[in-house]
C-alpha cells in the first residue's frame, strides 16, 4: 500500500470520525500537503526543498496540530522527528505521527509523548490547547486574515507573530516586542493585528461599543507612506495620514479615523508636543515601526507619552 492510499484508506476516515472534516462554514478545516515554507532561496533565485505537512488541523481559524503520514508498512515512530519539526516551525502545541495502524502523539507543551487510540475531536484539542481561552481571543481568531498585497495567505511565522500578539492583547498585556529581520513582513503583521482588532471591535475599554483607534508610528515619511498604502484593504475613511504640515497649517491634529500613520517627528515639532492635542484615551493601541532608529525623540515620546496615558504598544 502507498503513502497516498494510506492516507486516504486507513488515515483519513480515523480523524473523519472524530470531526476533523471541512465544514461549509470552514470552522473546520484540514489542509493537506500543506506547504509550510516557500523553500530557502539559493544562488540563481531558485528555490530550495519545500517543507510540506501532510495535514494539518485547524478549528476557528487556528492551526491546532499537525499530522505526519507514513504508509503502514512503515512504522509510526518513523514520523516522529518530521512531526516535531512542523509543530516547530508552526508553533503548535500538539503533532501526531501515524501509519493508519497506530497513532503517536506528541505534546510540546509538556514534552510527554506516547501511542493513542484515535484522534481528539475540534472541540477537545482546542480546550487542551488554550484551556479556558478569553472571550476576546476567541473573537480574534474569528477573523479570517484578509488579503494583503495579494496573498491571503501569511507565512508561518507571520501567522505565529499575529496569533502570539492578539493573544497577549486578549490577555492584557501592556507592551509586545515583534522582532523580525528586514524583508520578512512587519508590515503585514501590524496590518492583519490592526485588522482582527477593528473587526472585532476591541477597545481599550472591551466593550465593543466603537472601532479601535491605532496609531502607526515611524521614523521616516517613506515608511509611514508605505504602510499607509500597505492598508488599502481599510475603508478609506478609518485611514489617516498625518503631516506636520497639516497640523501647522490648521493647528489641529486630525481625530477622524482609525488608523492613523505618522512619523515621531510630526508630533513633536520644535518645543510643541503634538501628541498632548490628543485625549489621553484617545489611541486604544500603538504600533512603533522600525523602533530602534527613534532614538532621542522615541525616547521622549516613550517617557511622557505611555508613561502618562498608559497605552498598550506593540514595538517591531
Amino acid at each position: 500500500m502507498t503513502e497516498d492510499d494510506t492516507r486516504a484508506e486507513l488515515i483519513e476516515p480515523q480523524f473523519k470520525a472524530a470531526g476533523w472534516e471541512t465544514n461549509p462554514a470552514k470552522t473546520v478545516r484540514v489542509l493537506r500537503n500543506h506547504a509550510i515554507n516557500e523553500g530557502e532561496i539559493k544562488a540563481g533565485g531558485k528555490r530550495g526543498h519545500v517543507l510540506r505537512a501532510d495535514f494539518v488541523l485547524e478549528y476557528k481559524n487556528t492551526f491546532l496540530a499537525v499530522i505526519e503520514a507514513k504508509r503502514k508498512e512503515i512504522p509510526v515512530t518513523d514520523g516522529i522527528s518530521q512531526a516535531k519539526e512542523y509543530a516547530s516551525l508552526l508553533d503548535l502545541r500538539t503533532s501526531f505521527a501515524t501509519n493508519g495502524l497506530s497513532i503517536w502523539k506528541i505534546d510540546h507543551g509538556t514534552g510527554s509523548e506516547g501511542a493513542v487510540e484515535a484522534f481528539p475531536t475540534p472541540d477537545e484539542l482546542w480546550q487542551r490547547t488554550f484551556g479556558e481561552c478569553s472571550e476576546w481571543y476567541q473573537k480574534f481568531c474569528s477573523i479570517h486574515f484578509e488579503d494583503f498585497k495579494g496573498s491571503r495567505c501569511p507565512r508561518y511565522y507571520q501567522r505565529v507573530a499575529v496569533n502570539r500578539a492578539v493573544e497577549a492583547i486578549a490577555n492584557k498585556r501592556k507592551r509586545l516586542l515583534l522582532t523580525l529581520a528586514t524583508g520578512t513582513g512587519k508590515t503585514l503583521i501590524a496590518f492583519q493585528i490592526a485588522w482582527k482588532l477593528f473587526h472585532t471591535r476591541w477597545t481599550l475599554q472591551r466593550d465593543g461599543n466603537r472601532q479601535p483607534r491605532i496609531l502607526f508610528l515611524a521614523d521616516r515619511n517613506i515608511l509611514a507612506d508605505q504602510a499607509f498604502q500597505a492598508f488599502s484593504a481599510f475603508d478609506d475613511d478609518a485611514l489617516v495620514r498625518v503631516r506636520s504640515s497639516e497640523i501647522s497649517r490648521i493647528d489641529e491634529v486630525p481625530k477622524n479615523g482609525n488608523v492613523f500613520f505618522t512619523i515621531f517627528q510630526s508630533f513633536m515639532s520644535g518645543d510643541k508636543l503634538n501628541f498632548f492635542q490628543y485625549d489621553p484615551d484617545f489611541f486604544d493601541l500603538v504600533i512603533i515601526d522600525e523602533c530602534h532608529r527613534g532614538g532621542p525623540t522615541m525616547k521622549a515620546i516613550g517617557e511622557v507619552f505611555w508613561s502618562t496615558f498608559h497605552l498598550p504598544y506593540i514595538s517591531v
